[in-house]
């Protein structure tokens, strides 16, 4: 088993935007590693607390065949300063692949947390890069 990492960023918490954008990283993450889901062991998807308008986990339901993967949806940590409005993606993967081999995907404003790992999509150039407020002591 492998895990295949993946992230991306939203431009505004609406629910059409967090399902288009999950959507959009989901089927690169397919392509780059010929993912069937029948292999698929489970997918875990994170959000920024600033995300609230839809679970990512919708977007796995929309494609055909992905109805028996166990999904589950969480929210990451409200570190400072950290990237907001992030969707993240942990797919646990049934495969022979080497880990060398494992084509991890991070698009749009989450290409800055792992730059070797970072993909283009069209349209991605000029997105703003959000971060959370710092706490409050």
């Amino acid at each position: 088993m492998r895990g295949v990492r993946g992230a991306t960023t939203v431009a505004h918490n609406t629910a059409d935007e967090i399902l288009s954008r999950t959507g959009e990283l989901l089927a690169r993450l397919i392509a780059e590693n010929a993912i069937r889901p029948e292999d698929v062991a489970s997918i875990l998807f994170t959000v920024t607390p600033d995300l609230a308008a839809e679970f990512p986990a919708v977007a796995v339901r929309a494609l055909e065949g992905w109805s028996e993967v166990p999904l589950l949806c969480a929210s990451e940590i409200a570190v400072p300063a950290s990237l907001g409005r992030c969707v993240r993606v942990l797919l646990l993967w049934n495969t022979d692949r080497r880990a060398d081999e494992i084509r991890h995907v991070f698009l749009r404003g989450a290409r800055q947390l792992r730059p070797n790992w970072a993909r283009r999509v069209p349209g991605d150039d000029g997105e703003e890069t959000v971060r959370l407020p710092p706490r409050m002591p």
